[in-house]
């Protein structure tokens, strides 16, 4: 049997969308009725159709309570533990306790300097400060949980103090046990909660929200000529697949984000993909959060221009994302992101 993916399209911002909504001739995104699309997409493995919200009704009956399905999904406003979504995404401000990672590897190891750049990201507009001590760059090798806690551990402790959402960059269970006294808000497992297999036992039992996070392979291999046979359609499933697991496993409650995960098993043409249609994944019902931040397809884009900081690549992929729902992204330079989302916000929804 052949199976339909909705994709809102075609979309309206500010006062048009509000009087577009207003005559029903197009839906909100989001519940947010600054962003509204009058059309979707109609993808099956072997085709795709951009049809109209009001000639929906005239699709065959089994396509068209699929379609509504999902259009559910799309418009409906999301919830997640104690966010806020509004106009704009939520920041995610990345803080790595490691000597390897890929961007900012070894700066904040030091206690002193992590503590330093923790009331930087706050300051600057974070809501969520997502603290890891392993690297998951390409080629990263593991390190012990035990490693890994250590290397956290003071860090937690002085975030514990501060008003934000701590997330738990880990994919293990160990180190999710020994943090539980710091309250972690998030965990935020690359691994798509399959490293450990302790995992969804966890977070079952604490009631721990968490990210559906894609990656093909591991870090260690993920680079290694990564391959699809449609990189959208098949995250697509893979994330249903998952979420049909983790109700399977009895864990009712909705604290669910679904992450893509750009640059974790994806050559350029399926991080471009996956960025570019990214509304697809607003039908299974989740908030969506992205990564874009200095990931290598911003070098490969620009080519000789690339610089180290790769910071104009990265605030236009985060307002093209805003752009399609996306409600929260994580982000290295959480200063210069958000002056952009302060500007792009009066210019787009005056």
């Amino acid at each position: 049997m052949k199976k339909y993916y909705t994709r809102a399209c075609n979309f309206y911002y500010g006062s048009n969308s509000i009087n577009k909504i207003k005559k029903k001739i197009a839906l909100p995104l989001n519940g947010n009725k600054l962003i509204s699309f009058d059309c979707i997409e109609l993808i099956t493995r072997d085709s795709k159709k951009i049809v109209n919200i009001n000639k929906i009704k005239k699709l065959p009956k089994n396509i068209k309570k699929k379609i509504f399905s999902d259009l559910n999904n799309i418009t409906k406003k999301k919830k997640f533990n104690k966010l806020k979504f509004g106009k704009t995404p939520i920041l995610m401000g990345v803080l790595n306790a490691t000597p390897d990672s890929f961007s900012d590897g070894g700066k904040f190891f030091n206690n002193k300097l992590a503590n330093k750049q923790i009331k930087k990201l706050l300051d600057s507009g974070a809501q969520i400060i997502d603290l890891g001590g392993e690297s998951t760059r390409p080629g990263a090798k593991d390190i012990s949980p035990q490693e890994e806690w250590k290397r956290i551990k003071d860090k937690l402790n002085n975030l514990n103090n501060k008003k934000c959402l701590i997330s738990l960059d880990t994919r293990k269970s160990f180190v999710i046990k020994k943090s539980l006294p710091y309250k972690p808000g998030l965990i935020n497992d690359v691994s798509g909660l399959s490293y450990d297999k302790e995992m969804l036992e966890l977070l079952k039992k604490y009631k721990i929200p968490f990210v559906i996070h894609h990656m093909q392979g591991t870090p260690k291999t993920m680079q290694n000529n990564p391959h699809y046979k449609n990189v959208l359609l098949d995250i697509y499933d893979y994330f249903e697949e998952k979420i049909k697991l983790i109700r399977k496993k009895k864990i009712k409650h909705n604290n669910i984000i679904l992450d893509p995960g750009i640059g974790f098993g994806k050559n350029l043409k399926h991080n471009i993909t996956l960025i570019s249609k990214i509304s697809i994944f607003h039908s299974l019902g989740f908030p969506i959060m992205l990564g874009v931040s200095k990931k290598r397809y911003i070098k490969d884009l620009s080519e000789i221009n690339d610089s180290k900081e790769r910071i104009g690549g990265t605030v236009s992929s985060c307002i093209y994302s805003s752009l399609h729902g996306v409600q929260i992204l994580r982000v290295h330079d959480v200063n210069e992101v958000n002056q952009a989302f302060k500007v792009f916000e009066k210019l787009q929804f005056n």
